[in-house]
């Protein structure tokens, strides 16, 4: 039986990798670069699975001459893609229990092996919505959302897409406070949640966000 153990941010990560190697296979003619390009790949690869069965899984990227080897190597992988918890309407206004007449996702409909976070807007509200898996429990932080309608580099997946400042009220209070006290945290992210759940290899920018709303 196949144990998921690759997340969504990994995978795209080993694709990101796949394709530089890819790139650099059709435009460099320098051996030595190219096996520099190659080993670095590979090393950046597995160093994300430490554990000797992961790391056999994943390895070999470094061998890989044409584009159907390369495309053959993911589809490997993909059965061992871990999913985003599957959560009920009633599990997500839970975790918005501020919220009335919360307009929920149907993930259903949503292939969760490619999800690092989920988020959506409600148009009526220009609210966003998102929850993410914090040391083994789902948290939501909800916000401001303010379109920008233009390009720019989103905080959580860093490419550039169409972005959106989403804004939320930090739960995080200075000792003797007054009552009345509040912050804001503000960054700007890709207006397409899925965009982003592409785009991403790294989580730690994201996690720091949601430490310094939900403290």
């Amino acid at each position: 039986m196949q144990t998921p153990f690759i997340r969504n941010h990994q995978y795209n990560l080993i694709k990101k990798q796949a394709s530089l190697v890819q790139y650099t296979l059709r435009t460099v003619s320098d051996r030595k670069v190219i096996e520099s390009i190659r080993d670095g790949a590979e090393y950046t690869i597995t160093e994300q699975f430490p554990e000797p069965a992961q790391h056999e899984k994943v390895k070999g990227i470094s061998l890989l001459e044409t584009a159907e080897q390369f495309e053959a190597y993911l589809r490997e992988l993909e059965p061992y893609l871990l999913e985003f918890p599957l959560l009920s309407e009633k599990q997500i206004q839970k975790l918005f229990p501020k919220t009335k007449k919360l307009k929920a996702p149907d993930l259903q409909q949503m292939d969760r092996r490619y999800m690092s976070h989920l988020s959506w807007m409600d148009i009526s509200t220009n609210k966003l919505f998102m929850v993410y898996p914090v040391e083994g429990k789902l948290v939501g932080i909800e916000g401001k959302y303010t379109p920008t309608n233009k390009k720019g580099y989103c905080f959580i997946c860093n490419r550039q897409e169409e972005i959106a400042l989403f804004s939320a009220m930090s739960k995080k209070r200075p000792e003797k406070s007054s009552s009345d006290y509040y912050r804001t945290v503000g960054n700007y992210l890709c207006a397409d949640g899925h965009a982003c759940n592409s785009n991403i290899t790294d989580l730690s920018a994201l996690e720091k966000f949601i430490e310094s709303v939900i403290g």
